[in-house]
């Protein structure tokens, strides 16, 4: 039996209210609990900031990114932060670090249990592609895993919606999500993906898809209902039609607006619209190119049916990349810069551009301004999880410095005063004096996520939740973040101490131990019948398309890392 008592805490729970409060968090093998023997192990916490680990509830950390690191060796020497580079010896305790943007796996375990991180997301995994994604995952260190699979512009999606038949679309998705063992429905450019295999794109919600009939609002409403005929733990997770584009602001409350017919199965969102800031574009060029962030703001803070995350911009090298095709072959064109790009088959389409943030830039300072206008304009921080859906907007590494843009209208100031009067006409930032505080903060970067995702046992310090803990070396209220802003970058760039179900793995900054962490993956309950009349059609998609078998297709138990399964039962 493993105890430890954490003494003194200055504990910030939002999922329990608590906000900032002294008090002591008990932990028995590897889960919190009411009180622990006398022979328990002791952390003296006095004076230290004291949360849930940490839930990136939108990154990419496996799948794709290995695209990404093979078109930019020169991203293995770049430099993480100052007397640090993209490089690290190997140590007693950790494997060889390499990577900024695209870091080997070892290094992105690392790097976010010492940011106080214990969990992610993968925000896209491609059916066909699964396996790899799992390999990956396998190798990650620390952290608990799951990830999202890709249904926006799938065949079989396509075609049973147009047939109505929406039975066998939830088996259907059902099926995808054992066979990749993904955690929920993720759509990307819905649609978009199936055009962008004919060199074309989708326009809006109501553009027909080439050679199937039905429209994106018809893929994302047929999606959405069958999400919640599977009563599946996530809400279908969203990137809008028309990213990047001036003038999206106007898709992205449209798509927004359709959801609020959905009637959410759980206790959660009904929608989640991801990486906003590059959704919120006003103007009808980039000529014209101004923020949408006030628009779309309003629209949310009278809504009560979705989640968002930010894509916060950081200024200097990214990677973007993901299943939106058509999105990077423009970056391309208009950047001037590499391109990859992939066609997954009869399931979606995906590509990878790298690019710099410029602050000279007018259109990336507004770029920046817009993701920091919407966590700060919608007023509910239970609506707005953090993320820099890294790399497309920069690294998670960044996440400290993010963090003091947030918390301090001070700090937000100086990086404005370098901006060109182009930029500063095009934005709102300027005039918003909002500062979050710790507690929001862990709402926007944990509490957020346990409820979105329906993992009450992670995001949060509860009696009978995981022994994921982040422990800073900062205390609210002896120190002014408005101020102070150094010191908060500072304390989350290191954690003092971080504990992974009951183990301390990061300890002044530095990684203690690396345990393998799981791997979360729902198994959705359908009828036998329905389920057989679906397997018959796929089965029939394989021999005449797929360059696979079905039979190879599924990804095995052997590829999962201490699976943690999640069971639903359908409504039929």
């Amino acid at each position: 039996m493993s105890e430890i008592l954490i003494k003194n805490a200055s504990v910030c729970d939002p999922t329990q209210g608590i906000n900032c409060e002294t008090m002591d968090i008990c932990i028995r093998d590897g889960k919190i609990v009411d009180s622990v023997s006398g022979n328990a192990k002791v952390i003296d916490a006095e004076g230290k900031l004291t949360m849930a680990g940490g839930f990136d509830g939108h990154t990419h950390s496996a799948g794709k990114i290995n695209v990404g690191r093979f078109m930019n060796p020169n991203d293995a020497r770049k430099t993480l932060v100052p007397g640090l580079s993209g490089q690290v010896a190997r140590t007693e305790k950790t494997r060889a670090q390499v990577g900024y943007n695209t870091p080997n796996t070892y290094a992105i375990g690392y790097r976010y249990a010492k940011l106080g991180y214990t969990t992610i997301c993968e925000a896209a995994i491609p059916l066909l592609a699964a396996r790899h994604t799992h390999e990956e995952f396998k190798e990650i260190p620390i952290l608990d895993k799951m990830g999202l699979s890709l249904f926006g512009s799938n065949w079989q999606v396509m075609e049973y919606i147009r047939d109505k038949e929406p039975e066998k679309l939830a088996a259907y998705i059902a099926w995808g999500l054992r066979a990749s063992r993904g955690y929920g429905v993720k759509i990307v450019n819905p649609g978009g993906g199936e055009a962008w295999g004919w060199g074309r794109n989708v326009s809006g919600l109501y553009d027909p898809v080439p050679n199937f009939d039905v429209t994106p609002a018809e893929i994302l409403m047929g999606l959405a209902e069958a999400n919640e005929r599977l009563q599946l733990p996530h809400s279908v997770h969203v990137h809008c039609n028309n990213l990047g584009k001036p003038g999206n602001y106007a898709t992205t409350i449209e798509t927004m607006k359709l959801f609020e017919k959905i009637k959410p199965s759980r206790d959660r969102q009904a929608l989640h619209v991801t990486h906003v800031q590059f959704n919120a574009y006003a103007g009808t060029s980039w000529r014209d190119f101004e923020t949408g962030a006030p628009m779309v703001a309003d629209y949310v803070n009278g809504a009560n049916h979705l989640t968002f995350d930010l894509g916060q911009v950081i200024f200097g090298p990214a990677v973007t990349m993901t299943a939106d095709g058509p999105v990077e072959y423009a970056n391309a064109r208009m950047l001037h810069e590499k391109w990859s790009n992939q066609d997954i088959e009869l399931e979606d389409a995906s590509g990878v551009v790298p690019l710099f943030y410029s602050p000279k830039s007018f259109v990336n300072a507004v770029q920046w301004a817009i993701g920091l206008e919407l966590a700060l304009l919608v007023k509910d921080p239970w609506k707005v999880m953090f993320t820099t859906d890294s790399p497309n907007g920069g690294s998670f590494v960044n996440y400290p410095e993010a963090f003091t843009y947030l918390m301090s209208a001070k700090r937000r100031a100086e990086v404005i005063s370098g901006f060109s009067k182009m930029a500063l006409d095009r934005m709102v930032l300027p005039g918003i004096d909002r500062e979050l505080d710790f507690y929001e903060l862990a709402v926007m970067t944990r509490s957020t996520q346990s409820k979105m995702y329906s993992r009450p046992e992670k995001g949060n310090l509860k009696v009978g939740s995981d022994a994921d803990i982040a422990i800073y070396d900062i205390l609210p209220g002896q120190i002014d973040p408005s101020t102070e802003y150094v010191k908060v970058k500072e304390a989350f760039s290191g954690a003092a101490y971080t504990l992974k179900s009951g183990e301390i793995v990061v300890k002044d900054g530095e990684i203690e131990e690396t345990p393998k962490g799981k791997t979360y993956w729902v198994n959705a309950k359908v009828p036998e019948s329905i389920d057989t009349a679906m397997q018959k059609d796929i089965d029939r998609k394989f021999r005449k398309y797929y360059t696979v078998s079905k039979s190879n297709y599924m990804v095995e138990d052997s590829y999962l890392q201490k699976p943690v399964e999640i069971g639903t039962e359908g409504v039929f």
